[in-house]
C-alpha cells in the first residue's frame, strides 16, 4: 500500500491538528505528555479540542482572537479550519439529514481534558433556556469519559455531581452569596473516578470536575458555563460576566435543576456502563455513551488488534487514538496514526479500515453527533 494524497472532497478521513484552548482552570500536563513534550507543563490551556467549528470567544480579553479553538487541517500545504472546509459541500463532509436538520453544524463538541485543580463548580442551560436566554440553537448537556488520571497533593482524580438531598435554591443562592465555597461543595456528591468510568452531565445539573483527571468530554457545542465560584482554585479572579454569562446574579439560578438524589441514586442517574456492539478475534467496539441515554451525541471505542472493516451510514464522525499505531487505509489511499492523532471522517466515506501497525492494541475512540438517522 502506498501513502497518497488526501483528498478534500468527503470521500477521505482527514487528520487534523491538536488544538488547545484557554480556560480558566489549569491543567494540560498529560495532554504535553501524549505527544512526547519533554518538559510537560500545567497552564491555562488543559484542553485540546476536537472535531471544532466554534471558537473560544466568549473568554473574556480573548474575544479578538477569532479562531481559538477552531479545528485546522492537517493536511501538507493547506491552512484551512474544519469550519471552512465543512462550508465548501456541507453534504459531502456532514450528510444530507444532518444539513437538513442542523445546517452547517455538527452539533457535536469533542475535548481532551486534563485538570491541575478543581473546576469551578458550574452548569449549562438546556436546549430551552439556551433559546430563551441566550438565543442558542444548544444547550449543553455533556459526558465525561475518563481515559487516565494523576494525584495532586495526594489526591486521587475525583468529580462533584448532583444536589444531595434537601438541597433548595435559597440555600444554594445563599452560600453563592457569600461565597462559602465549602458549603456549596457539601451540597454535591463526590466520588473518585478511574479510567473507563463515563458519567453523563444532563443540562441544569450542578457538577466540578475534580483535580488529576484526564477526560475526553463529549459536548452539545456550546459553551454557556454559569459559574459559581468568584475566584478560582488556583486563585484567578473570574470576571462577572463569566459567571453569570450575561444573566445576572439573580437570574442565574434559573439554570440549575433542584432535583436532589442521594448517593446511590445519583450514581444510578448519570454513570453509564459500557455495552459491546461487536467483538471478534481481530476487534472489539464498546458503546461508551449511547442515543438510548441522549439524542445529542453518541461515542464508542474501537480496540484493533489486527484489522477493522468500518462502514460508512451517510453521517459524519471522528477518531481519536488512544493507544498504539496504525494505518487509516480508504481504497488505495493509507494515512499512519498514532497515539494523539485525531481525525474528521466525512459522510460521504462509505469505509475505512484500521490496520493495527505495531504488537500494541490500538484503541480509538469514535464520536458522533446528534442522532439524525
Amino acid at each position: 500500500m502506498t501513502i497518497r494524497t488526501v483528498k478534500l472532497d468527503g470521500t477521505s478521513p482527514i487528520k487534523l491538528n491538536p488544538t488547545r484552548s484557554w480556560r480558566t482552570y489549569l491543567g494540560g500536563k498529560l495532554i504535553d505528555g501524549l505527544y512526547g513534550n519533554l518538559d510537560p507543563k500545567d497552564s491555562h490551556y488543559p484542553e485540546e479540542w476536537m472535531m471544532s467549528i466554534i471558537s473560544t470567544n466568549r473568554n473574556t480579553d480573548r474575544e479578538h482572537i477569532q479562531d481559538e479553538g477552531l479545528s485546522k487541517l492537517d493536511v501538507p500545504g493547506v491552512d484551512m479550519s474544519l469550519k471552512a472546509l465543512i462550508e465548501k459541500n456541507p453534504e459531502a463532509f456532514l450528510g444530507k439529514k444532518q444539513v437538513e436538520k442542523f445546517g452547517n453544524e455538527t452539533g457535536v463538541l469533542v475535548k481532551l481534558i486534563d485538570t491541575a485543580e478543581r473546576l469551578i463548580m458550574q452548569a449549562h442551560p438546556d436546549r430551552e433556556k439556551a433559546k430563551k436566554l441566550f438565543n442558542s440553537m444548544y444547550g449543553k448537556t455533556e459526558c465525561w469519559h475518563f481515559i487516565g488520571g494523576r494525584e495532586i497533593d495526594g489526591v486521587p482524580p475525583y468529580v462533584h455531581v448532583g444536589f444531595k438531598p434537601g438541597v433548595t435554591r435559597e440555600q444554594w443562592k445563599a452560600l453563592f452569596d457569600e461565597q462559602d465555597i465549602q458549603g456549596m461543595l457539601d451540597c454535591l456528591h463526590k466520588y473518585e473516578v478511574n479510567p473507563e468510568d463515563t458519567f453523563l452531565i444532563e443540562a441544569g445539573i450542578p457538577h466540578a470536575i475534580g483535580s488529576g483527571c484526564l477526560l475526553i468530554e463529549i459536548q452539545e457545542p456550546s459553551d454557556y458555563t454559569i459559574r459559581l465560584e468568584k475566584v478560582s482554585p488556583s486563585g484567578l479572579q473570574i470576571d462577572d460576566f463569566l459567571i453569570h454569562q450575561g444573566l445576572g446574579f439573580e437570574k442565574m439560578f434559573d439554570i440549575f435543576r433542584y432535583e436532589t438524589f442521594t448517593r446511590d441514586e445519583t450514581l444510578e442517574n448519570w454513570q453509564v456502563s459500557p455495552v459491546i456492539l461487536e467483538e471478534s478475534e481481530d476487534h472489539r467496539e464498546i458503546e461508551l455513551i449511547g442515543y438510548k441515554q441522549t439524542p445529542y451525541f453518541r461515542m464508542t471505542q474501537v480496540e484493533v488488534q489486527n484489522m477493522v472493516d468500518i462502514q460508512g451510514d451517510g453521517v459524519f464522525s471522528g477518531l481519536y487514538i488512544l493507544s498504539g499505531e496504525a494505518s487509516i487505509v480508504t481504497g488505495e489511499e493509507v494515512q499512519i496514526v498514532k497515539q494523539g492523532d485525531q481525525l474528521f471522517i466525512p459522510a460521504n466515506v462509505s469505509h475505512f479500515s484500521i490496520v493495527n501497525n505495531g504488537d500494541e492494541i490500538v484503541k480509538a475512540l469514535r464520536f458522533f453527533g446528534p442522532e439524525v438517522l
